[in-house]
């Protein structure tokens, strides 16, 4: 389970990289915090159940603060 941190952490590295190229620097240091945090867990060895529950807390946290965006903050068709 560790490893698929470490793997979460490469990918979302990707992103982080394929943003900062694109200019987009918000999505860029989201990403690159996301990346920091499955590095740091893939290294910490948990058990299988704890790193279920911290990625079920990442996945929330995701979901909320996504809505909480798209509802509030994000003005359809502006640029």
């Amino acid at each position: 389970m560790d490893n698929m941190f470490k793997l979460l952490g490469f990918w979302t590295g990707i992103f982080a990289v394929m943003f900062w190229v694109g200019g987009m620097i918000p999505a860029t240091l989201i990403f690159a915090a996301s990346t920091f945090f499955f590095i740091l867990l893939g290294y910490l060895k948990l058990t299988e159940r704890m790193y279920l529950y911290l990625f079920g807390a990442y996945l929330t946290v995701f979901t909320v603060g996504f809505s909480y965006y798209a509802t509030f903050l994000h003005v359809p068709g502006s640029h």
